[in-house]
């Protein structure tokens, strides 16, 4: 028995799209009134933490103290991991399909270092303004 179809026997007809949301405002339950439905939960910051539909597809995903998404994984297979700085830049991200890249940054936020799966790199410094200065990467680009 869907929730419609609970709502519908405990209170009498309902209306569709069938809509459920919390005490926040955010969409927890939806129901189009031909089968298809889809709940979402949430963490105490209001992101979503979990997705899953009548089809029987599926999402999950994790967050750090800051707000920034550090996982994702879905019921295709597919998953994610991410690490941040204090800056809340993304330092380290990697994939289901051996997919990574790293990354650096000055204490301005500006890309200082990358490398990736594919053996791309770059390097890059700045003068106190945040000018670039110098830049090269792996397919042989140099500038400054």
């Amino acid at each position: 028995m869907t929730l419609a179809q609970a709502y519908c026997k405990q209170f009498g007809k309902v209306s569709f799209p069938f809509i459920i949301y919390d005490s926040n405002g955010n969409e927890t339950y939806y129901e189009n009134g031909d089968g298809y439905c889809y709940k979402i939960e949430y963490n105490s910051q209001d992101k979503e933490t979990y997705y899953e539909n009548s089809d029987g597809f599926w999402y999950k995903v994790e967050y750090d103290s800051n707000g920034n998404q550090t996982y994702f994984e879905n019921s295709e297979g597919y998953w994610f991991k991410k690490e941040y700085n204090s800056q809340g830049n993304v330092t380290y991200f990697v994939n289901n399909e051996g997919i990574w890249s790293k990354t650096e940054y000055d204490s301005q936020g500006n890309v200082t270092h990358y490398e990736n799966s594919t053996g791309g790199w770059s390097k890059t410094e700045y003068d106190s303004n945040g000018n670039e200065i110098y830049y090269e990467n792996s397919t042989g680009t140099i500038r400054g």
